[in-house]
């Protein structure tokens, strides 16, 4: 029977952190860098939350309410096909293929993001939900009902990997499924998201699937 991991993309698969600082680095100057990025993290669930926008159109209007000069507002879209993958990612996700694990994507992007990002990791996943394509961002729960509408995955038979407790593993929580929480910035648990494992990176994630769900 199919074991299948559905990974989150951006902070968990990609650098997203990185990938947005070092635009907002360029765009602003280096100074003002970190004190933007974390009002990125407060504009951008904002500007998802209801659906409509595109996430390059969440992007552009992000870098507006920045205060990045009209000319340079797409910036962040303009970049983010570069952002490059975790350097544990392909041999990870190559080791589980390699066990015998189904991979999916769960993003909170556009088509054609999430088509140059798996250029950026180097391997194609099984099945790709993306918020474009259904009119909805993460944390709402429409992404894992798409999820297991396309696959018919079992649930006892998948695991959500993810570095968001806010988007992924509180949904997770709320769905009754089983999740590893990448804790690559060694941050605290909060607001009640439990995830069944937690790994600072994706090193032991093939031995940690294997232990959540046998083959």
């Amino acid at each position: 029977m199919d074991r299948w991991a559905s990974f989150d993309c951006y902070g968990t698969l990609i650098d997203w952190d990185g990938g947005v600082r070092a635009e907002l680095a360029r765009v602003f100057g280096d100074a003002r860098a970190d004190d933007l990025l974390a009002q990125y993290h407060a504009i951008e669930p904002e500007l998802q939350a209801s659906g409509e926008l595109s996430y390059r159109q969440v992007l552009t209007e992000s870098m507006r309410r920045l205060g990045a000069a009209e000319g340079e507002v797409h910036g962040l879209a303009e970049s983010l096909p570069g952002w490059p993958a975790f350097p544990e990612v392909r041999g990870t996700l190559d080791e589980l293929r390699r066990r015998g694990w189904s991979l999916a994507i769960l993003s909170n992007t556009d088509d054609d993001f999430i088509a140059a990002s798996q250029v950026q990791i180097g391997l194609v996943f099984d099945e790709v939900v993306v918020a474009q394509e259904i009119g909805s961002y993460k944390p709402a729960h429409r992404h894992w009902h798409e999820f297991f509408r396309r696959t018919n995955a079992p649930r006892e038979r998948h695991v959500h990997v993810a570095a968001s407790l806010f988007h992924d593993i509180a949904p997770s929580n709320d769905l009754g499924l089983t999740s590893v929480w990448i804790n690559r910035l060694g941050q605290s648990s909060t607001d009640g998201a439990r995830p069944t494992r937690e790994l600072s990176d994706l090193v032991e994630l093939p031995e940690t699937l294997d232990d959540l769900v046998a083959r």
